[in-house]
């Protein structure tokens, strides 16, 4: 009996051991079909067998292939990692740049001694004479005119005077722009001559391609250091014409013809992408009377003596400057340009000198010699 009971607890031993070789080698089998690479054109074990030279290549080809795929891989990680570093940073500083050769927009550093062989006090000082009241009654001839200064002609060359003083840029256009700039008088739109619509500092530097960019600083290794902000580019001699709107009035009170400017219009030439010429672009209105304070702290440039040079309030009270006619109120009920009916350009300045004349002569007329 005993004998019986020892073999049948043998038996049992021997299939426990049995069921746990077959379950080892059933994880076995398991894991290695699950760590086995699931990649394009890889097939299982088992799957079948060919000839070693034809199913399966060099092993230092496949892991070249491997390792050039790999590289490839992680220079693509690289270059999110450089253009992750390329964006804007809270740690990098920012450097507002205050001079970046724009001229007409930039701050001119002062001189830190006398740049002149004397004492120059008096342009500081000096104030624009009132102008002389007009009674609306004593006005018995009105006549508006507006015209345009070029400066490329010879006696409107102050206009484009380049050199850089303690207050400024010399440029009549910079001269402008910094007291907009300054918010010491305001700029009006264009839609029309009236001074209706005021402009704000930005919209006037926007349209003269002003505004500012923050522009990365790189060194050596690539890498972002710093942001400058930089004024935008633009060039003050690309501005060379300017209109003037004027009125003729006569007083009878003191029998004299006065003339009074009544706004200024910098203009901007147009070119296609080829460079051929389009049209021109008034740019805004000042008006004149508001500038005149401003203009009296400026000298114009006088090339025959430095040191008899004018105002450039001066200047326009005493007319010193060259210009042409190009609308008027005389003799115009539809409120035409010269352009728009005269296409000759020879004619149209015909025109304007015939308009002056016609002016001129009502003073003349009222005399009796």
């Amino acid at each position: 009996m005993k004998m019986k009971n020892l073999g049948i607890y043998i038996l049992a031993v021997c299939l426990i051991i049995s069921g746990g070789v077959n379950a080892q080698k059933k994880r076995t089998k398991t894991q290695r079909q699950t760590t086995q690479p699931s990649g394009y054109g890889t097939q299982p074990s088992g799957y079948g067998t060919q000839p070693a030279g034809n199913s399966t290549q060099p092993a230092g080809n496949q892991n070249q292939q491997q390792s050039g795929y790999g590289n490839q891989s992680s220079s693509y990680g690289n270059n999110n990692q450089q253009q992750q570093s390329n964006q804007p940073q809270a740690n990098i500083p920012i450097v507002v740049v205050p001079s970046t050769g724009n001229t007409a927009l930039d701050t001119v550093k002062p001189s830190l001694r006398n740049d002149a062989s004397i004492e120059r006090n008096l342009i500081k000082d000096r104030q624009p004479l009132a102008y002389e009241h007009i009674r609306e009654d004593d006005a018995v001839y009105r006549q508006r005119v507006w015209r345009e200064i070029d400066t490329r002609e010879k006696m409107n060359l102050p206009f484009r005077y380049a050199a850089d003083e303690d207050n400024g840029n010399q440029r009549f256009i910079s001269i402008l722009l910094q007291a907009i700039k300054n918010r010491e008088i305001t700029a009006f739109d264009v839609a029309d001559d009236r001074f209706t619509t005021p402009l704000t500092p930005a919209k006037v530097m926007e349209s003269f391609a002003g505004g500012v960019d923050t522009v990365p600083v790189y060194d050596m290794q690539g890498n972002i250091t710093r942001y400058e902000v930089r004024t935008r580019e633009f060039d003050p001699d690309s501005i060379y014409q300017y209109r003037i709107k004027e009125e003729w009035v006569f007083d009878k009170e003191s029998s004299r013809m006065f003339v009074r400017i009544l706004g200024i219009c910098p203009v901007k030439p147009l070119y296609s992408s080829s460079g051929q010429y389009i049209d021109k672009f008034p740019m805004f209105w000042v008006y004149y009377p508001d500038c005149r304070p401003i203009l009296s702290k400026y000298e114009a440039f006088n090339g025959k003596n430095y040191g008899a040079r004018m105002t450039w309030e001066e200047l326009f009270e005493n007319r010193m400057f060259s210009s042409y006619i190009t609308k008027t109120t005389l003799d115009n009920p539809y409120d035409r340009r010269l352009k728009d009916y005269i296409k000759d350009p020879i004619l149209r300045l015909l025109e304007g000198e015939n308009i002056k004349e016609k002016i001129f002569n009502y003073e003349q007329d009222l005399w009796s010699y």
